[in-house]
């Protein structure tokens, strides 16, 4: 395999000197006349499909087509232009908007979700008006209407959700926020919760291994957020939402341009749910009661003619959650057996920031520097179960990029330091931890739209608990034919697994909890190391005057060192290093098309199969759906007198799921072998009123499907019996939400 890692280097710096690329800086002026870049611009060849965007300070670069020599750059809201290319660096290209005087100007703004053809990673593209239609009152409620993850619950009590990629839990995928570790170790369950989703202005989601500038972690993925700017953002956004289930959530955004090169976000997010829900009669909430703050203040300055950009936030939330029987009263019943309830009071404290430099002279030069601090202090308990963590985190970061010979022929290449430090209790037993590395990575780029494009990778690190290794990653992409793109990636992740704060819902239940580890330096466990390695295909086509996209992928991951948590035996979940085979087969089909003018139709279909080999034989992952099919429609009437209607409706299908063995349990708590597969449908109908003001409603689950009987012995949560970590579907009945958002 390093061999041909090797070949592939080779190959490109023999055949990328042939073809250069041409490159410049798409920028509008703003109200002082000063020039400001314009990302996400359209630059393509005349008459052709072949082109690219605009990075975020307004830069593109794409080879020569010697054939054509005429370049067209395009920006929603702004006039077109076509640029002769008699010359390399063609500079800045200024845009100006469109004038409207007594003609009327058609646009057709750009898909909220897009899956591109040139870029060479498998990246799904989410803007903020695709998150939009959900509720998307956090992340984790941001992917209801996007395929390319799932959404789980994880357990009937503590409602946290949760995502998969490629049929594997989120602790395998990398979150970042703007391109720093965000979601991992003590936030793994509940962090999603707690980035509102009205401070998101982006996601993407690459699917395989991700970029080794990000670190050694990811193995089925990669999630990054990015916030919105201050500099760019609406002065003022306001938004209030409620449901039926007495949830209620405030967002508001402020922000201030201090001078043109210098701006600061206010941004608070406060929620409560406050409603004694148990319509299932179990005695237990459906849904817990919460209530959460969250404030963060972010600094941007931007300065393009100097080349200096910088970042740097601090962000600090407070987050209760009370769950178990309705009857609990946390004053005279905390950690006794006079009713089962549960309490986890969470306070966490980020701070970080970033800073990048471009040399004027040298647009395709930068170097960039990164670093972030976390707190993140959690005391609980659940019924007689006690779990506690604090957990410190350090990250820093330095990038350099430039190019070998053109900028067909990128590189990148830095340095990371990084350091947690764990601090747990579980029922009066103390683990403590301390993770610090140094590692050096090393990325080439080699950018051809017409034909070969690859992005390879190289990380060392030196760890003080994984000792010293390397991480390849590889990721290819061939353009086919017009319009359509084969890629092919492969990559090494390696981990420690934090078994308690990845999988607290086993302290709601009698489970005993068994580690049988005494070698490794991860609670007697030996780390994670995977290989992941797939395919997908790409083909955009025009239908009857309309784009047709069709898509299709396969991602396999093979673990060669895993821990096992094995729920087989019902009396106790179980923690042990593989001693066998354990894998995902991850298929997904994807069909979008425009059936009429702003109706979009996207369909998904996804196949799993995900086995592990536990001590009692070899079992496909529990709780697992062997399939999703994934439907949505969306449409938009046309803007009139800034008013609009816009309908979204998403449906999913999951197949049937295997549930864990209770074989040994008596007959009345057993459940059988595999669950029954169900359907779930959510829509949300949004009418626009003004540029500034907007209402919407909607409703989740709207067949009122649920789990019948999702906690085992739910009468005795005390006894030998009581289990909610059995969990396939949905416990809450329909949800009914309405809200408003208000910006300036």
């Amino acid at each position: 395999m390093r061999q041909l890692f090797f070949l592939f280097f080779v190959f490109a710096l023999k055949s990328g000197f042939s073809q250069f690329q041409v490159q410049g800086k798409v920028l509008e002026f703003n109200e002082k006349g000063k020039t400001i870049p314009i990302a996400n611009a359209n630059v393509y060849w005349l008459s052709s499909t072949i082109g690219t965007t605009t990075d975020f300070d307004g830069k593109f670069s794409t080879p020569y087509q010697k054939n054509i020599r005429q370049l067209v750059v395009s920006s929603v809201g702004y006039r077109s232009d076509t640029i002769p290319v008699n010359r390399p660096n063609l500079g800045n290209i200024v845009l100006y908007p469109n004038v409207v005087l007594d003609e009327v100007v058609v646009e057709k703004e750009v898909a909220p979700l897009q899956k591109s053809l040139f870029k060479v990673q498998n990246v799904v593209s989410v803007d903020s008006r695709e998150m939009l239609k959900a509720a998307c009152c956090n992340l984790s409620e941001s992917f209801e209407t996007n395929p390319a993850v799932d959404v789980n619950v994880s357990d009937a009590v503590l409602g946290a959700k949760q995502i998969q990629m490629l049929g594997l839990n989120s602790p395998y995928l990398m979150f970042t926020q703007e391109n720093m570790p965000s979601i991992r170790g003590a936030s793994q369950v509940f962090g999603l919760s707690f980035i509102p989703g009205s401070w998101i202005e982006s996601i993407q989601i690459t699917k395989g291994a991700g970029s080794v500038l990000n670190g050694f972690e990811s193995i089925s993925g990669h999630i990054n957020s990015e916030l919105v700017k201050p500099l760019t953002d609406k002065r003022f956004f306001l938004n209030f939402y409620a449901n039926n289930f007495e949830r209620y959530e405030f967002n508001t955004r402020l922000n201030h341009n201090i001078t043109d090169d210098l701006g600061v976000g206010l941004y608070i997010h406060a929620n409560l749910r406050n409603g004694y829900i148990d319509n299932n009669d179990d005695s237990f909430y459906d849904t817990p009661l919460a209530r959460q703050i969250n404030f963060m203040n972010r600094w941007q300055f931007m300065d393009p003619e100097s080349g200096w950009v910088s970042y740097a936030n601090i962000q600090y939330l407070s987050d209760t959650k009370e769950l178990g029987q309705t009857d609990f009263n946390i004053d005279e019943d905390k950690l006794t057996t006079n009713a089962w309830g549960s309490e986890i009071e969470t306070s966490r404290l980020d701070i970080s920031a970033k800073t990048g430099y471009v040399f004027p002279d040298l647009p395709y030069q930068s170097f960039g520097f990164q670093t972030a601090y976390s707190a993140h202090d959690q005391n609980s308990f659940y019924g007689l179960n006690q779990y506690d963590i604090n957990h410190r985190s350090f990250y820093s970061n330095l990038i350099f990029n430039s190019i070998i010979g053109s900028t067909q022929h990128k590189f990148k290449t830095g340095v990371s330091l990084t350091y947690d430090g764990f601090e747990e209790n579980v029922n009066n037993t103390p683990f403590t931890r301390y993770d610090n590395s140094l590692g050096a990575f090393f990325e080439y780029t080699y950018d051809s739209l017409e034909g070969l494009s690859f992005v390879a990778g190289l990380r060392a690190d030196r760890h003080n608990n994984l000792g010293t290794f390397i991480t390849p990653r590889l990721h290819l992409r061939y353009s086919l034919w017009d319009k359509a793109s084969f890629r092919a990636s492969f990559g090494r992740g390696i981990r420690g697994a934090n078994i308690f704060a990845e999988n607290q819902q086993l302290f709601a239940s009698s489970r005993q909890i068994v580690i049988d580890g005494t070698n490794g330096n991860y609670y007697g466990l030996q780390p994670e190391k995977a290989w992941n390695y797939g395919v997908s295909f790409i083909q955009k086509l025009y239908l009857w005057n309309r784009v047709l996209e069709f898509s299709m992928d396969y991602y396999r991951t093979q673990f060669d060192e895993q821990v096992v948590v094995d729920w087989e035996n019902a009396r106790e979940i179980a923690f042990y290093n593989l001693e066998g085979e354990s894998f995902s087969n991850s298929v997904q089909v994807d069909l979008n098309y425009e059936i009429l003018q702003d109706l979009h139709l996207r369909t998904t279909y996804k196949y799993f199969d995900v086995a592990t080999e536990y001590r009692s034989g070899t079992f496909e992952k529990p709780l697992q759906p062997n399939y999703r099919f994934f439907v949505n429609l969306s449409y938009e009437t046309l803007k009139i007198a800034e008013k609009q209607w816009r309908f979204d409706v998403t449906g999913n299908w999951l197949g049937r799921q295997r549930l864990p063995n209770t074989n040994i349990n008596p007959e009345e708590f057993q459940l059988a072998e595999w669950s029954t597969s169900y359907n779930l449908f959510n829509a949300q109908i949004t009418r626009v009123l003004s540029n500034k003001f907007e209402v919407y409603v909607g409703g989740e689950n709207i067949g009122n499907f649920t789990q019948p009987e999702p906690i085992l012995s739910s009468s005795d949560p005390f006894g030998t019996y009581f289990d909610s970590t059995i969990l396939y579907g949905p416990v809450l009945e329909s949800l009914y939400y309405v809200g408003f958002r208000y910006k300036i």
